[in-house]
């Protein structure tokens, strides 16, 4: 008696099993698109929004840009401003940064730690006059081991929504924002004049 290939009685049995499992239509038929569409025409809107430019130290370069729409910056104070986030967790993350590049709080002098206080309280109310959130994430991450990447110290400020976790983060590493940047400075710079107290 003749050996048969291995080869050729393992696809064999791959093809009686196949047969056994597949419902006989689909054998012969094709399989219907299954693929759903997600429109997502704001996207075009993020393509063409401005970029941060390209910089070691962009705490420090972008207010020095002169462009404001450009850096994403948001207000102006005197010792200290606010930018939005280039990569935020929430739409209308903001940060509250002293012009002075410093790592920690203890290295501010006290009239810088007052007036990045006050960005800090006047970004909180700007993002309840703009975007209404449910609640806020307000702090500093010091060091890399607590998540900081820039050692330039600035505060978060970042809104919250009720139900605005998902799976998307944990399963796809994917944040889902529906705003774009630029859409969303214009936002949040329309709303600056509303604030009250404080400097402005």
């Amino acid at each position: 008696m003749r050996k048969r290939n291995p080869r050729t009685v393992l696809r064999a049995k791959l093809a009686r099993l196949l047969a056994l499992t597949l419902p006989v239509p689909h054998l012969f038929l094709p399989l219907p698109n299954l693929m759903e569409q997600l429109h997502a025409y704001w996207r075009m809107e993020y393509i063409e929004a401005p970029r941060y430019p390209d910089t070691k130290r962009p705490f420090t370069d972008l207010p020095a840009l002169g462009d404001d729409r450009a850096a994403l910056i948001v207000h102006r104070r005197k010792l200290s401003y606010l930018l939005m986030n280039r990569f935020p967790y929430n739409p209308g993350h903001l940060l509250a940064i002293p012009y002075r590049e410093v790592g920690e709080l203890e290295d501010l002098d006290a009239a810088e730690r007052a007036d990045l206080m006050e960005a800090i309280v006047q970004a909180k109310r700007l993002l309840a006059i703009a975007i209404k959130p449910d609640g806020f994430n307000i702090g500093f991450n010091l060091g890399a081991a607590a998540g900081g990447s820039i050692p330039h110290l600035h505060a978060h400020i970042v809104p919250r929504w009720n139900g605005d976790t998902n799976f998307m983060p944990v399963v796809g590493r994917t944040r889902t924002l529906p705003q774009s940047l630029d859409a969303t400075w214009e936002r949040l710079v329309a709303a600056v004049p509303g604030l009250t107290g404080g400097e402005s």
